[in-house]
C-alpha cells in the first residue's frame, strides 16, 4: 500500500473523534508504519533536523520529526497523549518519573523503522538518535503541540525549566547549525 499523506491526515482526524482517540489514532499510525519505506518515499529522506507539520489544530498535531545524526533532546513532557511511528532510522527513548526531588530515569525503549510507541499524557521522556544518519518519525499529539506550555529538564542538573513548541524548534535549529559546522570542518 502506498502512503498517502492527505488520506493519512484525514484518517487520523476521523480516528481522533473516537471515544478512545489515542488507540484509534494508533491503529491508523500502525497501518502506515507497516510499510515504512512507503512513508519515506512519499515524505522524502530527512536532510536536516526539523518538524514537517502535516496538521496543527486545537485537538490534534501531526508532524514528521527529522532527527539529525546523534541528536538528543533532554527530558521533557507533552501534557497530552502522544504517538511515535518511526519510518527511517532509530529513536532511543529514556522514560523518566517525577519524584519529590525532580525526575529519575526508570526505563528505556528503542524504536526502529516500523515501530510505534504510545505515550500517555503524563509521560516524561528524553530522545536520542544514536545513528550517524538522520532518523524520521511521525509524531502525533492529542492537542496543539506548539501552543501548550510544558516542561523540560536540564540535561546536566535535571532542574525543571519551561518549554513549548518554540523551545523545541530552537533545539532543532541548533542541531542544523551543528551539522553545518561539522560539514564545514570536513571540507
Amino acid at each position: 500500500m502506498r502512503f498517502d499523506r492527505d488520506r493519512f491526515i484525514e484518517d487520523c482526524v476521523a480516528a481522533n473523534r473516537e471515544h478512545d482517540a489515542q488507540s484509534a489514532v494508533r491503529e491508523v499510525l500502525e497501518c502506515a508504519t507497516k510499510e515504512p519505506q512507503s512513508i519515506l518515499a512519499r515524505l522524502g529522506a530527512p536532510r536536516q533536523a526539523g518538524l514537517d507539520v502535516l496538521l496543527r489544530s486545537p485537538t490534534l498535531t501531526i508532524f514528521a520529526a527529522h532527527w539529525a545524526p546523534r541528536m538528543s533532546l533532554p527530558a521533557h513532557d507533552h501534557r497530552m497523549w502522544a504517538l511515535i511511528g518511526i519510518y527511517t532510522g532509530r529513536e532511543d527513548n529514556i522514560f523518566w518519573r517525577r519524584g519529590p526531588s525532580g525526575v529519575e530515569a526508570v526505563t528505556a525503549n528503542v524504536l526502529f523503522a516500523g515501530d510505534v510507541a504510545t505515550l500517555p499524557t503524563d509521560t516524561v521522556h528524553s530522545v536520542t538518535n544514536p545513528l550517524p544518519r538522520f532518523t524520521g518519525g511521525i509524531h502525533i499529539y492529542g492537542g496543539d503541540f506548539f501552543a501548550t506550555p510544558r516542561s523540560q529538564w536540564n540535561a546536566e542538573t535535571l532542574a525543571e525549566e519551561p518549554s513549548d513548541g518554540a523551545t523545541i524548534l530552537a533545539m532543532f535549529e541548533r542541531e542544523n547549525e551543528r551539522q553545518r559546522a561539522e560539514n564545514e570542518r570536513c571540507r
